[in-house]
Formats: C-alpha cells, structure tokens, sequence
C-alpha cells in the first residue's frame, strides 16, 4: 500500500529540532501513556483487552509521532499567507485571526482529514489515521456485512483516534515547549472522549464499509475529504445531525422487490399466519400451494352457533344424505338425530376447536360414528372423509353468511330505522348469502333518503374521533329514485296495498292483507296528479306507469321474493343453447362443441354432474353460441298466478277489474325487469359453481389413485419397503444424437452413480451395462422416454439380463431383477425445474429425467408433492381439466395431498436433514409452507435431531393447537428400547418413546400402555421402575404380539369406557391395536404399473380415441415386402398393410407401392404387448375401405335434448350458401393486373406496391360488374366500380365496353388504367409534392397551423392533406386567426382536375388560387373568415337539413347570409357561366353531388337584385390575375355569396 510505503521512507527523514527520535525513550512515553489510557479513557474492557489495546496504542503512537514529525518539515509550504486569508474571509463571510495557519493538502497520508461531526467524517477520520494498519478495517470482501451498524460501531469504539483539526493553529504548537505534558494529553484525551460520544450518540455509516486503505487513499487524492469550508458551514451541522440520525432503517422491504417477497413467504401476512395459533391451512382463503393465497378474516365460531350451524349445513352436505337420512323411508332415517350430533361434533373441532380434517378422520372418528354400546361390532360410519371435507366447506360458507348478517346488522343500526317488516320477515329468515345482498340492497332502496339526511350530534366535551374515510357513493340517479320524489309515488299508493303486504300474502297460503278499493278508474284516479302547469304537465298515462314502475321496483327487490324465485329456478330452471352466425358456421359435426349446439331446454339439475354447462360457458365466451336459462312454463305460470291472487283486489266491480289489470302488468314488470333476470343469473352461477366442484372432484379421485399407493415393491422386497432403482432413457431414441442416460438410487434415495452409454448394440457397452447391474445390484430397472424407440430399449435390456443370467456363470449370477415402464408426467416436468438444477446441476436433461423416473418408482407421493402449485400441470382429466379455474383445482388437490401425507405420516428428523423429503412437511395436519419452514430452521438450531414429540412443545417448536393437530403425524424412529426419564442425578432428560413411533396420538398414550399391559398380561409392579413406554416397546418386538393383542376384548373395552366416562374409543382402540402391531405400517394400495394404453399413449401421444378402429390415418412405407407393406404413422408407431387389405385387385405391394410413399388407410386391428414391448396397427388401404370414409366415427354425438328443427334449419342455409359459392364461377380475364381477390386481399397485395399500382379484380355487385383497386399512398386504396357492356356469360373474357361513374368510356382496361387511373394517380401525386401538403393525419396538419399561426398571429396558414376516410380525396384546412376554428373543405381529384366543392381547377396553383378567391369572398360577407362565424363544415358540424329544390343550397348560399356557412357537399352547379360537361365539370355533375347535397337547379341572387357594392364581386386576392378571378367567382358564386 501506498500508506506504508510512505510511512517506511518517512521513517528515514531528519526529524525537525525539538523533536527526538530516539528509541530509547519511547518505551517511558509508551508506558506513561498507557497508565493515561487506563485511567481515563479505556473504563469498560477486561484485563485482557487492556493489554492488547496497549500493544495497539504503542504502535500507534509511533507511527503518529513520525506524522507529527513530518508535519513540522512540511509547514513552511504550507502556510496561509495574507492573501490567502483575505480569499477566505471574502468567501466565507468569516474573520480569521492574523496567525500562522498551516493548509491541509488533500491526498496526503500524513494528514488526517478535517474534524467534523458529521458521522461520515468520523469514519474517514479513523480510517484515515488509525486504521491504515489495522487488520480490522473492513475490506471488499466483507461487504456482505455491510447492514451489521452495531458491529461497525462498536468496532469504531474501541479504536483510538487521535482527532486534529482542520485548521491547525502553528502557536498551539509553538507553546507545545511551554504546556505541560500532561496538559497536552489531556487536551487529547478530551477530544477522543467527545468524538467517542459523538459517534456513538449518531450510529454508523454502512455504506462506508467495504473500502480499503487504497482506495481511500485515492479518492482523497482525485476529491479531498469533502470538507475543506465546513469550518464556515458550522451552522448546518446541527441539521446534519438530525437529518442523518432520521435516516429510516433499511429492512429487506427496501431491497427486494414485493413478488419475491411473496416468493419467500416473508410479508406481513405470512408472519401472522406463522405466528398464530392456528392451523395454516384455516387462515388462508385459498389453497396454500397458490402463490396469491390470502388471509381469511372470517372469525371463529363460537358453542354458541353450533346448533344454528348444524342446521345450516345438514340441508347442504349432498343429496345422498337427503336420500338416506331425511326421507322417511331412508336406510338410516332412525339415525337422523345421531348425524346432527356427528355434525355439530364435527363443527365443533374444525371450528371452535380448530382441528383440521386429517387429525378428526384419524383420532376422533368416533365422535362422527354411530356407536352402539349394546350392539358394539355394527358402527354406522356418519359421515366420511369426503363429507368431513365438504363440511369444512360449507362450515366455510356460513361463516362467510354471518359475516355478512352482521355487517346487515350493523347497516340498519346506522340507519338508526325501526322497520317492523325487516325485523320480523326479512332478517329472520336471510340464510344465504345471496339474501343478504339482497336485504342489504333492499335496505340501502328504501332509506337512502334517511342515510343521506342522517347527521351526527356532537357535543363540545365530547372526544375527538378519527376522520374515518366513507366509501363514496354512486352519483348516478336512478329512474325509481327520481319518480320516488315526485308526485308520482302518492299516485303509487292509490294501488291499495303495500309492496310488502303482497309478499306477505304470496309467502303465506292465504291472504292476510287486502287491498284498499279505489272509487275512480287508474286513469281517471292518475288525472287527478297531472300538473296544473301545462309547460310542466305528463299525460295521466305516463304518470300511471311511472307509478307501476316504482311497485314493480320494490317487489323486484324483495329479498323474499328474490329468493322464491331462486328456489323456483333452483328445480325448474332450462338451459337452451343457440349457436351464433359464426357458430353456425364454425361448429362442424366433428367439432367438441357439436354436442350442446342445439341444446333445448334442458333440465339444470340434470347438468350439475357433467363438464357440459363449463363447455358452453366456454363456447359463449368464444361468441360462438348464445346461452339462455328460463324457467318451465308451467314453474314461471304459476309463480306468476299466486302473485297476482296475492295482489288482486276480490272485487268484480269495473273500477276494480281496471285496477286489477294496472296490477297484473306490475306484476309482468316485476317477473321481466327483476325476478327473472335475478334468476337467470343466479342458476348460471349455481349450475357453473356445481359443475366445477363435480369436475375438480373427479380430477382429485385420479389424483388420490395416482398416488395412494406404496412404493415398487420388486419379488425381493417386503411391502412397503423402498427399493433401490436403475433409471434409464433413450430420450428421443435417435441413434445419431440421443444417448442412453443410466443413473442409480440407492433404496434412501441418493444418487450414488450416473453414466450415458452411445447404445447397447456394442459389446463394450454392454459390458458397461452389466457391469452396472453387477455391482450395484438394484431391485428394480425404469424404462421411460419420448418415442416408441423406447420399446426398443426395453427388449434390449431384457435380452442382455437374459443372456448374462443363462451364460454359465454362477459367480456373478443376476438376480431377477424386473424391467418395468414407469409413469413420467412428473418427471417431465422435473427434468427442466429450477429444483434440479439446484439438486443436480452436473446432469443433463435426460440425467435428470431418470432421477425423476427413479424417486417415482420409490414414491409416487413424494414426487408429486414436491410439484408444488405446478401439480396443476399435470393432466387428470384429458378433455375438460382446463374448464376448472386454477385455484379450485389446487384446493381439491391439495387436500388429496394432505389426506395421504397424513396417511403415511412424516419423519421428522428426515425432514430437517432432506430438502427434498422435506417437501411433504407442509401438508401434515396444522402445518403449511409457512410453519413447516420455522419448524425446520427451529429444529436444525437445535442440533437437527428430536428424541420425542415432548420436546415439540418443551422446547417452544410447535405452538398448542398445532401440536394437537400434527403430533400424531409426526414420526421419531426410534433406535433403542426407551431409557429411564431421569439421569443418576434425578434430572429430567429427554430420552426415546416408543410410542412416538407410531400413529398414536400422545392424548391417548396411557390408553396404549394398557392396552400393551393387558396383552403382555403384566402387573403395574412388573414396570414400576421402566420407562412408561417400556411395556409397548415389548409389544411390538413380540413376536407373537398379534395374537395376543386379538385376545384382548376391545367391544368391552370400549363398551366400559363409554359407560364411565362416555367416552367414544372403539376405533382408537383399533388404531392403537395396528400400531402395536406394525408400528406406521404400510396402509396404501399396491404400486400401479401402467397399462399397455397407458404406455402408447406415454411414448407416443395416441389414445384409444386416435386409434379408434375404422379411423383413416395417413401412414408413410417404410419397407415393401412380396406380401405385406410396412409403414409407420407420424406418432412412430409401425403398423402393416397385407397383401389382401392392400388393393381391391389383390395386387402385389411391389407394384403398387414404394417405399417411402404416404398412403391412406383403414384402422382394422390394434396390436398391443406390453410384456413383449410390441406395438403396432394393421390397416386395410382397399379403395372400397377408404372411400366409404370415417365421419361417422369422428362425429360427435349430439345431446338427447335436441332442437332438431333449427338445426335442419341452419343446416338448409348454410348448404344454400355453399352452393352458392360453388355456382359462382371464378372470373378468367388474360390481363396482368387481373387477380382473383376480394378488396382487402388486394389492399394486401397492394401494401407492398408502388404509388398508382392497379387491381383489376371480380366485383361483388355481380356478373356486369368489374372492381378496380388502386394504391393512392400507403395503407390507403381507392376502389372503383367499372361496369362492363357487353359482358362474356361465362365470365371468361372481359367486355367490350367500361363505363366509370356513368359517363366515362373505355374500350379496354389499359386505356381504363391509362386514362383515368393513372391520371388521377398524377393528380394525387402532384398535390403531395406541394410545398402546402402535409404528410400525416389531419389532426397533424390542425396542430401545424395553430402552431404557425400563434407564432405569426399577423398571418393565416392553409395546408393540404389526405383523406383517409374518402380515398382519393384531399382536405383543405384553413386556419384565419389564432381566435378562429380550423375549418376543413374538401378537395376532390378526377382525372382531369382538382374539385374545390364544386369549382374546377386544373392544377395545384389553380387550386390554391380558388381557395384564396372563395375565402376572401367569404371572410367580406362575414362566412368562413370571420371571427366568430359559423360552424366549420367539414370538420365540426354541417346544417341539419337541406333546403328543399329550389331553395339557396348551403353549397351556393346568398352573401348576405353571414351567420351560415356553406356546405362542404351541396350539389353541383348548373349556372350557365359554369363549364360545360367534357371541359373541366366532372361526369355526370348534372345531377346530385357526389357529396349528398341537394338536387341542383337554377339559382338567382337573393331579394331579385344584385347586391350592394360592397357584397359584390370581390377583387382578386394578390398574385390572382383579375380575369381568372372573375372565372372562378363566376363558376363559384351564381348569384352572389
């Protein structure tokens, strides 16, 4: 380092007179020093620590007073003279005094850098004198510890800085002779205790650590210290202080970004949710595998809702237990009362007790059983796991109904209300959720007027409330709020009853409220409510079904009378289906959605337990058909009969007939404006939410098969035993580029070897092979891959054990070892996971891939659990998996997880140690993702190890609820028999129990002591001095403990202790029997190899469907034999074609067929032999087989309810249409711009044309009729209608003659594309080069204006540009002043010139020129120019009519019509001054405009005389020639403007 090297070459420097560098008296200074350092500035450190901050200060001192020594030499080119004091003064407005001040140089070593409060030149101080040779200082490397300040700072404390500062006073120095010695340490002692205190009271600087001595030595050189004037900013330093001491924190919130903090589980809710006493899982809303899993805010239930919840959920469990339980003539009807207390119990531990569904399935089954104390051996199982899971849900459901009862509580507590009809009727019977909205809604209806003029009365002592921040309300006014506040509700009164009162009487079987009569007839009675004021009156008419409508509205928002309809709809709703225009075009007889095309009126009920209703939801969205849900007619008549009985009048006079018929269309307002679409909407959800728990549960019932099962169990192996495995894969099977991936797992699941072998056709290879099989001996041999070559690889491996066991050598005999295909869904996915990078980044792809194959053949559930969210990748359900939403499908998955996990039980210890075992931990009853991994990190801070489940709760690892949850679970294997509890010493000491081995739960250990007691037949004397577990110990290693356990009397057992204590153990007592037994004994179904389809379908992608027999299939010749063809699908699959099945003719496949040919053939036979590893198809390519075709086994059924008359229907017309197009023949016309397109497939081919290219092409108007299109600019064609005279009738050759807007004349299409085309295309092209066009949009060209007029308010600006909603037309934009619109004319081009309205120019210059003239003329008679005149015509707004024939059009309006402007599209001119037809008129100019204006006649100027002089004719505008003037005034304005 510099510093060093510095300091070594002062070391040889002639110290300065006064100073004295012997050695010989640096160690009585030293030891001085020290006595100092002790006594007064080192007070808290240990005798130990005193010495070596002794031989710190000691190497200090030396190396400070060589600083000191150098300083002195150096201070003659130093010093400040005058004129640098005088600078200083002057800018920093501070006096200094006239002695020798000495300068400090930035970059040099010898001098510290300025003293200075501020916390970052503490540090820069110590650093930069005290700590160039300390071995503390922090370097680059230690930059990961930057966030530790109080490390840093206490570090900083116990250095010894010597501060100086920054202006050093040369006479301090001069009297340094004359002050004592101790004098002058104490002044140092004093200033190190200050800059101590300081540092200490402000904290650290972590962002100053991590840089050496080098670089600060740098940095001071290129910068200086930063603080060369603070001497003349002490002011600030006090706010420097402060700001630096309100410096937040910096937390991990500040560093990572908020996805991967939810990545990490480390928000503020995944610290609640670890840190409450509540299983994970029951805090979330959503499955705890979703990565936007959230916090459930319901609270718990208390003893109190039990019974109210129990008679909420019992209607709701499922049908079968409505069939069973509660009709009369049900198998378990007698049990009734005995499923409402298993229900209630089953409430009461999910949700006042907070069980999770696995520990009550486990070890409070009885208490959901019924048990027969007389008849003890015929348990009834009440409710099943399934049930225990749907119970939670609806459990979840009716939390959420009293969050929202309260809430409705609460809102008419706000009201601050008394409504005997809510009190009574509503609000005691909203049992659903669907009802509180309602009443919710019905509330907010009928008192937003008493909630808005609500206010609340504060007094001067009250407190002060928080401003709590309301919701804002919708501003919009509805039509019932506004008629409500008029007139018009008194007239709704005249209806006799209230809204109410009709519910009332429709609710109950008879009416209990009738009607008041009216003596007057509705209309006559509504008359009586017209306003006197004629300006403001309504007809009687209007008022009368304003008033109906504010009826109908309130019976529309009866939450009873809602739900009547939702019950109604719930058993009598259809479902129709229509197809739209595009779907009945797009959805083919073989298309999936052919099945509900036509669907009509299908029962809803009949749909909840099918994927159907999420198929047509799905079609809808894909506006392919249209869904509609109505009621039967019969359902709909009779709801809508008893609500008229239930607000008719019993009256037969007129006046109430009338009055009668006024209700009867409420009544209809009411079912179509508000029951009905209620409903609708309501049975959509339902029957959707119904189809999706259908379909996710099929989808968990694979997923349960999938993988409640054991692992592999080879001949070898006892069940339950995990093998060893030989993973191996061909990948793709291609010999050129795949090799084969070989890797071994040793029955714990380590990798203890992996290889790649090229193939195992050479010998080399396979010795390498059996070589591997011999050594490592494994139970089992995976086969998987990603093409039938797989098959191949199997018999290859099968013939070489074959031939090395039958090989005469007994030494190295093989073991039958069995060769089977795994499943490897799971272990594609893994192959390209993040999880096996970090577990094997050395392995390929195909490498990991055989781990994957290899860990499912030892556990299928540990494979799949350690998916994570990503299990929803894998497929259950081929077709509709992807109709359910993502979370619903975790859910059910996750709880199938669950289930097993808990099932099989997880080790522990195994846990800690095993990343990837560790996985399982979060699905253990109580646990999750979050507390699964504080368990973790709480356990390996332990030492990794437990010796029994006491210690969970000893040592503070799970909290109360959690460790009842998941004690039973949670396995310690145990490795010796149990020790004493107590050490020699009498102490408590963790030591092993037996029964933590098992799925016992430790709140009936006792119950299995004497259970093992009882067996063994043994004295509570023969265990008084063994551990309480001993006996169990013994039990299980009996081994005749079987029988002796099947002698004891359970029935009695249980039937005494029920008795005694009415405790419900008959199915514990079974659990503990087979855990004494076999302690976690294997309980899951065999493993389930794959069926030969299940194969096929795994190395190929075919299914039973794209196999089906008498499918066609496309194949390609592989080999020719005399007698058969080989061939092979796209799939890889071979198949053959015999010589019989080939042709018709039995002709020979040589001469029919060569290799490599693709042909057509027949599925006739599918050929599939597993044990063999033989797959293959037979086809049948006979012409008479092919032609006959295979629609009917493509097509797909069409559902029972079937509207066969609208689809013959549609059928019809979309045959009609396709002959159609088959009539129409395709044009033939020899010509290179004629093409076969339609328009936008010419302006396609035009886009990458050049300017003025032409299409010729068929026109949709008809035979006579020919289309041309041409490119005006980019992304912009005009197309042009040219009818053809004379026209071929077979459409093959062009006319004779090509008419163009009636009046141009071609006699072939080049003179049609010379002649006018091109001509216009010259035009359009001469304007675009103009200097007044503007490239762009119209808006463009507006901004361009109003920018040049506001920077030049003295001028107007004028400009061209395209029209892109007209091809082939111009718009001219005219800004006057900056005060004025922009207003816009049209410009239309024709061959022969520009079109300003209806005024011809020949050219550009022509046309600027006719602009001029038009605006000068018009800004005199106070038109366009003007400020403030009229509209714009083009851009804003045109007159609303046109005057009729005759009349002034707004194209040729009078000048004296100053507040009109003219219209941009009147008609042309006729005027006898204006151009003849052929000169410069457009064809065809006679009649009416181009633009829509009126039809054209002789216009006169206006009031019969010619105008005054100063409307007349107006000069010429400058740089217009007077007679062209006088031409276009004459051609523009017959009559004057």
């Amino acid at each position: 380092m510099r510093g060093s090297g510095q300091e070594e070459e002062e070391g040889d420097e002639v110290a300065p007179a006064g100073a004295s560098d012997d050695s010989s008296e640096e160690p009585e200074e030293d030891a001085e020093e020290e006595r100092r350092i002790r006594e007064g500035f080192i007070v808290d450190e240990d005798e130990d620590e005193e010495e070596e901050e002794e031989e710190e200060e000691k190497k200090r001192r030396k190396k400070r007073r060589k600083r000191h020594h150098h300083r002195h030499r150096d201070e003659e080119e130093d010093a400040l003279d005058e004129d640098d004091l005088e600078l200083l003064e002057e800018n920093t407005g501070s006096a200094f005094p006239r002695r020798r001040i000495t300068r400090i140089r930035p970059g040099r070593e010898d001098s510290p850098p300025a003293p200075s409060s501020s916390k970052a030149r503490a540090v820069v101080e110590s650093s930069d004198e005290d700590d160039l040779d300390n071995d503390d200082f922090p370097r680059i490397q230690d930059i990961h510890n930057i966030w530790d300040d109080e490390r840093a700072a206490a570090g900083r404390d116990d250095d010894d800085v010597d501060m100086d500062d920054f202006i050093e006073y040369e006479d301090e120095d001069e009297a340094g002779g004359a002050m004592d010695e101790a004098e002058r340490e104490e002044r140092r002692r004093e200033r190190r205790r200050l800059e101590k205190a300081r540092r200490r009271a402000f904290g650290s600087r972590p962002e100053l650590a991590g840089i050496d001595q080098s670089a600060w030595e740098e940095i001071h050189e290129v910068f200086g210290d930063g603080h060369d004037y603070d001497s003349a900013l002490g002011d600030d330093e006090d706010a420097v202080f402060e700001e630096e001491r309100a410096k937040p924190e910096m937390k991990y919130q500040d560093v990572f970004e908020p996805s991967e903090i939810r990545a990490r589980l480390l928000t503020e809710d995944d610290d609640l949710i670890r840190a409450q006493d509540i299983p994970e899982r029951m805090q979330l809303a959503t499955s705890s595998l979703s990565p936007s899993a959230t916090l459930s805010l319901y609270k718990s239930l208390t003893e109190d809702d039990l019974d109210d919840a129990a008679s909420w959920v019992i209607t709701r469990l499922s049908s079968r237990k409505e069939r069973d339980f509660f009709r009369g003539d049900g198998l378990y009807h007698h049990l009734l009362s005995d499923l409402v207390q298993a229900i209630t119990c089953a409430l009461r531990y999910l949700f006042v007790s907070e069980f999770e569904v696995p520990y009550i399935w486990t070890h409070k089954r009885d208490y959901i059983s019924f048990f027969d104390p007389n008849n003890p051996r015929a348990p009834v199982e009440l409710l099943s796991l399934d049930d225990l899971w749907r119970l939670y849900a609806v459990g979840q459901k009716y939390r959420s109904l009293l969050e929202r009862r309260d809430a409705l509580d609460a809102l008419y507590t706000r009201l601050g209300v008394h409504d005997d009809y809510f009190e009574n009727e509503i609000r005691k019977k909203v049992e659903t959720a669907e009802m509180a909205s309602d009443a919710t809604e019905w509330l907010t209806m009928k008192y937003r007027e008493e909630k808005k003029n609500r206010f609340d009365i504060h007094f001067h002592d009250d407190e002060d409330q928080a401003e709590v921040r309301k919701p804002k309300m919708p501003s919009r006014v509805s039509a019932y709020e506004l008629a409500k506040k008029t007139i018009v509700s008194k007239l709704a009164e005249g209806f006799g009853i209230k809204p109410q009162e009709v519910v009332q009487n429709f609710m109950s079987d008879h009416n209990t409220h009738f009607v008041e009569e009216q003596e007057l007839s509705p209309l006559a009675y509504a008359e009586q409510f017209v306003d006197p004021d004629p300006t403001r009156a309504r007809p009687a008419e209007e008022l009368l079904a304003r008033a109906r409508m504010i009826i109908a509205t309130e019976l529309g928002k009866d939450p009873l009378l809602r739900q009547e309809m939702r019950n109604l709809f719930k058993s009598n709703a259809l479902t129709s289906v229509l197809p739209t225009e595009r779907g009945i075009a797009k959805i083919d007889e073989h298309h999936p959605y052919f099945n509900f095309k036509y669907l009509r009126e299908k029962s809803a009920s009949e749909m909840l337990q099918s994927p159907q209703f999420l198929n047509i939801l799905a079609a809808e969205s894909d506006h392919l058909v249209t869904v509609s849900v109505t009621l039967r007619p019969e359902a709909k008549a009779s709801f809508e009969r008893k609500l008229n009985d239930a607000f008719a009048s019993d009256n037969f006079s007129d006046t109430a007939r009338a009055w009668n018929e006024e209700r009867s269309r409420v009544v209809q307002e009411t079912l179509e404006q508000h029951l009905l679409p209620v409903g609708t909407k309501w049975t959509r959800e339902w029957i959707k939410e119904e189809a999706e728990d259908y379909l996710s549960k099929q989808c968990a019932q694979t997923f349960r098969e999938r993988i409640d099962v054991a692992p592999y169990t080879p001949p070898a192996l006892k069940r339950g035993e995990v093998p060893s495995v030989l993973a191996m894969s061909w990948g793709k099977g291609d010999p050129h580029k795949d090799s084969i991936a070989i890797i071994f797992l040793d029955e714990a699941g380590r990798l203890r070897e992996h290889t790649k072998l090229n193939n195992l056709v050479d010998m080399e290879n396979q010795d390498e092979f059996l070589d591997i099989i011999k050594r490592r001996r494994p139970d089992a041999i995976a086969i998987s891959g990603f093409s039938i070559t797989t098959s191949k690889l199997s018999r290859r491996i099968k013939e070489l054990l074959d031939g090395a066991k039958n090989s005469g050598d007994r030494s190295d005999e093989l073991p039958n070892i069995p060769v089977i295909y795994v499943h490897d869904e799971v272990a594609r996915i893994y192959q390209h996971s993040q999880r096996a990078n970090e577990e094997f980044s050395a392995l390929t792809p195909i490498g990991k891939y055989c781990i994957g194959l290899a860990r499912y053949v030892q556990s299928p559930l540990n494979e799949y659990a350690a998916l994570g969210s990503d299990i929803t990748a894998i497929t259950f359900d081929e077709e509709f998996q992807q109709l359910i939403s993502k979370d619903k499908l975790l859910t059910a998955l996750e709880r199938v997880l669950v289930d097993i996990v808990n099932k099989v039980g997880v080790d522990i210890n195994r846990a800690v140690t095993d990343s990837y075992y560790q996985h399982l931990l979060r699905y253990v009853c109580g646990l999750g993702p979050r507390k699964a991994q504080v368990l973790v990190k709480k356990i390996a801070s332990m030492g990794g190890n437990l010796v029994n489940r006491d210690q969970f709760i000893k040592n503070g690892l799970l909290t109360t609820k959690i460790f009842l949850n998941a004690a039973g679970f949670l396995r310690i294997i145990q490795d010796s028999e149990p020790k004493p509890s107590k050490n020699r010493h009498g102490e408590d000491i963790d030591v092993p129990d037996p029964l933590d081995n098992t799925r016992v739960h430790p709140e009936d250990y006792e119950l299995a002591r004497k259970m093992a007691t009882d067996a063994l037949e043994l004295d509570e004397e023969d265990i008084h001095d063994e551990h309480p577990s001993h006996v169990v110990s013994v039990i299980v290693q009996d081994d005749d403990n079987e029988k002796k356990l099947d002698d004891l009397n359970l029935d009695d057992f249980a039937v005494n202790m029920y008795q005694a204590n009415n405790d419900k153990k008959r199915h514990t007592l079974n659990v503990i029997r087979g855990e004494l037994v076999d302690p976690f004994g294997e309980r899951r179904a065999d493993f389930i190899l794959p069926t030969d389809w299940d194969v096929l379908t795994m190395l190929t992608g075919e299914t039973r469907r794209t196999l089906r027999l008498g499918l066609i299939v496309s194949v390609q010749a592989v080999r020719v034999k005399e007698n058969s063809v080989i061939v092979r699908l796209d799939s890889g699959i071979e198949g053959t074609i015999n010589r019989r099945y080939l042709t018709d003719q039995g002709l020979p496949p040589p001469q029919v067929v060569k290799q490599g040919q693709t042909i057509s053939g027949v599925i006739i036979d599918v050929k599939l032999d597993l044990p063999g590893d033989q797959f293959s198809i037979e086809l049948s390519s006979r012409e008479s087989d092919v032609s006959a075709g295979d629609s009917q086994f493509r097509r797909v059924k069409h559902d029972d309810a079937w509207d066969h008359t609208q689809h013959d229907r549609d059928n019809e017309m979309l045959q009609r249409k396709k002959r159609a197009e088959v009539d129409r023949t395709r044009r033939v016309i020899k010509h290179p711009n004629f093409h076969n397109f339609n328009s936008q497939q010419a302006e396609v081919y035009l886009e990458k044309q050049q300017r003025g290219d032409v299409v010729i092409r068929p026109s949709s108007k008809g035979a006579t009729h020919l289309a041309v299109t041409w490119k005006v600019d980019d992304k912009l064609c005009q197309h042009i209608d040219v009818v053809e005279i004379n026209v071929d009738p077979t459409g093959q050759t062009a006319g004779s003659k090509f008419v163009v807007d009636g009046t141009h004349q071609f006699s072939d299409l080049d003179e049609l594309i010379v002649n006018h085309v091109q001509a216009m295309a010259r035009k359009v092209e001469e304007l675009m080069v103009h200097e007044k066009f503007k490239p762009g949009s119209e808006d463009d060209l507006h901004l361009f204006l109003r920018n040049f007029v506001a920077a030049n308010p003295a001028k107007s600006a004028y400009g061209f540009t395209l029209n892109r909603k007209r091809p082939g037309h111009f718009n001219l934009c005219y800004l006057a002043n900056k005060n004025s619109t922009v207003q816009t004319w049209p410009v239309r081009v024709t061959p022969e010139a520009y079109y300003l309205f209806d005024t011809p120019a020949a050219g550009v210059p022509e046309l600027c020129d006719a602009f001029k003239v038009r605006q000068k003329s018009m800004s005199l008679g106070g038109g366009l120019g003007a400020p403030g005149g009229g509209k714009t015509p083009y851009s804003s707004r045109t007159p609303g009519r046109t005057p009729a024939p005759g009349h002034t059009t707004p194209g040729h309006m009078s000048v004296r019509q100053v507040g009109r402007t003219p219209n941009p599209y009147g008609g042309a001119s006729t005027h006898p001054s204006a151009p003849a037809p052929g000169a410069f008129a457009p064809p065809g100019y006679g009649g009416a405009s181009q633009y829509g204006g009126a039809p054209s006649g002789f216009q006169t100027p206006s009031y019969g005389q010619p105008p005054p002089p100063s409307f007349g004719q107006p000069s010429a505008p400058p740089g217009v020639h007077p007679s062209r003037a006088a031409m276009i005034q004459g051609n523009s304005w017959p009559g004057g403007f």
